[in-house]
């Protein structure tokens, strides 16, 4: 049973990371604000490196891991290329970072309280990634 929680919860904060790198790649070139920018290049490469953990991670249970879930990941990008075709700026962007962050607590947390059997370094892991997204979303509240 901790085996298998263990790259189930892994899994899960794989696609989540991914997620989150994806939708900070989506909207760092349509930033003004040259600190925004740089908190956005810094959040990401926190990501990248709980990326990297995640993975190697599931490298020894024997796991590749897992994409962000394709019609998610569609329906964010609409939905991030419709907000800025109508206002492309910082607030919207801000907006929509929010959005996702929320969104990836709500998930990660589901996730915790599941697979409650997992490792406590998967549990970790998914705890970091947690905070990354309340930061970040702590953050962006400048912006709104």
């Amino acid at each position: 049973m901790i085996e298998q929680d263990t790259i189930k919860l892994l899994r899960e904060c794989d696609a989540g990371v991914k997620m989150g790198i994806s939708s900070i790649d989506d909207v760092l070139a349509r930033v003004k604000s040259r600190k925004l920018i740089d908190y956005l290049n810094s959040c990401r490469k926190e990501h990248d490196d709980l990326r990297e953990l995640t993975e190697k991670m599931l490298f020894e249970y024997g796991d590749s891991g897992k994409d962000a879930n394709p019609i998610a990941s569609g329906m964010s990008k609409i939905k991030t290329e419709f907000k800025l075709a109508v206002d492309m700026s910082d607030e919207t962007i801000a907006d929509l970072m929010t959005d996702g962050c929320n969104m990836g607590i709500k998930s990660l947390n589901r996730y915790l309280n599941e697979y409650k059997a997992a490792e406590e370094r998967a549990k970790d892991i998914c705890k970091k990634l947690i905070k990354l997204e309340e930061k970040l979303t702590n953050e962006m509240r400048a912006y709104l």
